[in-house]
């Protein structure tokens, strides 16, 4: 599958806005961008073609998205480094890069969750609306898969991973379920799953709310990659990798994510100055600033032109104080 058959259909994310807010930050000549999700390279094409001067350092885990990212990127073959890794690999990423993993970088882009590509090529599971395997690893190449995860883990942990991943209602309920029917035959299939969702989650239920099989596949997908406790790592070790005047754009499609965001920048934008003295002590001061108003969202401008931005929340700061 070449880019060209992925290119007329992958339209990145919050293309404008993000440029908006991270642009400012790469103007300077050997300005360093990091895209910790690059998958097929829409926006780091886009900054790499706005500002020449500038750098760039590309991370994904799935080796098929690195490949045709490169291909894209080939015009700008002298300015990119691609590395395979998660994106809480960023200060590894960095150092393979000959770049200091702390204040060397000008603006990252996080673009979370699954992307265009891996949710339009029916073969990796990701997709409940298509029967396929049950696979849903990000990184095709290491871990477990769904199917791994619905035929041994015990009742209690899939329970857990539905209803903390997923926030599932009926996380007990559809765990019975699925300890009940691998006893007969293992899943393989993602007609298998949806099937029996349909099947365990009561008629009121399914008739609002969306598809009644999109919270049991998030939180699968999240359980195999690791995704929140990948992100935890991975925002502390972005924000210090930012210098002076750098910005950080988080773009998340499910609460969990922007809680997670949201968590992480929250002691970073508050000063540490004690709340009965009236003037602010040297160096204790917020390391960031927000540039967003809470988490944005897209307009429906934008939702018209790429449906996959209407869950999105972004967020976005930027670093005023050096490292304490």
């Amino acid at each position: 599958m070449n880019r060209e058959q992925h290119g007329p259909r992958h339209v990145p994310v919050l293309l404008r806005r993000a440029d908006e807010l991270l642009g400012p930050a790469l103007t300077e000549p050997g300005a360093v961008y990091v895209d910790a999700t690059l998958g097929l390279g829409g926006h780091a094409e886009h900054f790499l073609r706005t500002y020449p001067g500038l750098r760039l350092v590309g991370l994904d885990r799935d080796t098929n998205a690195l490949r045709l990212a490169e291909e894209r990127l080939r015009p700008f073959a002298d300015r990119i480094t691609l590395v395979h890794t998660t994106y809480d690999g960023i200060a590894d990423a960095l150092t393979q890069a000959g770049l200091d993993p702390v204040d060397s970088v000008s603006g990252i882009l996080m673009d979370l969750g699954v992307s265009s590509m891996q949710l339009d090529e029916a073969e990796r599971g990701f997709a409940y609306s298509v029967d396929a395997p049950l696979d849903m690893r990000m990184d095709p190449t290491t871990g477990i898969t769904a199917a791994d995860v619905l035929n041994t883990y015990s009742h209690g942990e899939l329970a857990r991973v539905l209803k903390t991943y997923g926030e599932e209602r009926f996380a007990g309920k559809i765990a019975s379920e699925v300890v009940r029917r691998r006893q007969q035959r293992p899943f393989t299939t993602s007609a298998e799953l949806v099937e029996l969702l349909y099947a365990t989650i009561p008629a009121a239920t399914r008739r609002t709310g969306g598809h009644p099989a999109k919270r049991t596949f998030q939180a699968l997908r999240v359980e195999v990659n690791g995704e929140l406790d990948s992100l935890r790592a991975a925002l502390p070790a972005a924000l210090d990798a930012l210098r002076m005047g750098g910005r950080i754009v988080v773009m998340s499609y499910q609460s969990l994510e922007d809680r997670v965001v949201k968590q992480e920048l929250a002691p970073r934008i508050t000063s540490r100055t004690p709340v009965d003295l009236p003037v602010e002590l040297p160096g204790m001061g917020p390391e960031f600033r927000m540039l967003t108003r809470g988490a944005e969202k897209a307009t429906e401008r934008e939702v018209e032109e790429n449906p996959r931005a209407a869950p999105v929340r972004m967020r976005a700061a930027e670093r005023i104080q050096e490292r304490g």
